[in-house]
């Protein structure tokens, strides 16, 4: 039987800069996300992931909200465009506004123009997202790309083993990760991002921003890991466009090997912590 697989481009960056967003770094931001997807299309790749809020910058303060807009918005309208002259699906993070809520959003947009899943993440990383965001409250979130079966989670989300396990019980194979992971936290990277992969049976692709932004120095080393542990791709602390194949004839081989969800002793475990 034909292997189902999807290949997949992961930008580190772009490069954050100091000082406050607005509406000219919003434009740079776009600008460099479409000549990623240009060159990850040209590459052949399925889909484009991008960090935590790659459309506007993490670390902005007020300017979240000022810049906030909503999922069917000009960002939308900007990297549909995109993905249509790519043929590539892209991952994006912005500031999402609902009413008068603004939430921290990743949107994924198909080469023909439609929404194919947006999440809002769950869990809320102290005050540069509790001062200026209203947590999601679904999850999994999930989607099939060319027979794939994806997921979402944003950043601090995947700290949590029960938010990896809930979305290998709902089917997700590749979980996408869009995140601004600072200094001194390469251990995330390194080490948990490595184990949730392993413990929940599936590949993450885990898509750091870097360079400095007011408050925050990110650290980059963004990574897609496979199931049984392999590195599928590893990026170091600078701009980086990476490239790896997500397979799910590999899956299933290593979930027959690593039997860790089949193995669970569900009938042992409080009610709502059986995942």
């Amino acid at each position: 039987m034909p292997d189902t697989v999807l290949r997949v481009a992961m930008l580190q960056g772009p490069t954050s800069t100091p000082g406050p967003a607005s509406p000219t770094t919003v434009a740079g931001n776009l600008s460099a996300i479409a000549a990623a997807a240009r060159r990850a299309g040209d590459a052949g790749a399925d889909l484009l992931v991008t960090p935590e809020m790659s459309v506007t910058g993490y670390d902005i303060g007020a300017a979240a909200a000022d810049l906030a807009q909503p999922v069917d918005g000009d960002y939308l309208d900007a990297l549909a465009t995109v993905a249509g002259e790519t043929g590539t699906a892209i991952a994006y993070g912005y500031p999402e506004r609902d009413g008068a809520a603004v939430y921290n959003t990743v949107t994924v947009v198909g080469p023909d123009g439609a929404i194919l899943a947006s999440y809002r993440k769950t869990h809320l990383f102290g005050a540069i997202d509790r001062d200026r965001f209203v947590s999601g409250d679904r999850l999994p979130v999930t989607f099939s790309l060319r027979g794939f079966p994806c997921g979402l989670l944003i950043c601090y989300d995947v700290e949590f083993p029960e938010a990896v396990r809930a979305h290998a019980d709902a089917g997700t194979e590749l979980l996408l990760v869009p995140t601004g992971l600072m200094r001194p936290y390469d251990l995330i990277a390194e080490h948990i991002v490595p184990a949730r992969a392993y413990e929940s049976q599936l590949v993450i692709a885990y898509v750091n921003r870097c360079g400095t932004e007011d408050s925050l120095a990110y650290c980059g080393l963004s990574v897609a890991v496979a199931p049984d542990g392999e590195v599928l791709a590893r990026a170091g602390r600078d701009e980086e466009l990476l490239a790896f194949t997500a397979s799910r004839a590999a899956l299933s081989e290593s979930r027959t090997v690593n039997t860790h969800l089949a193995d669970r002793r569900t009938d042992l475990y409080p009610r709502g912590d059986a995942r």
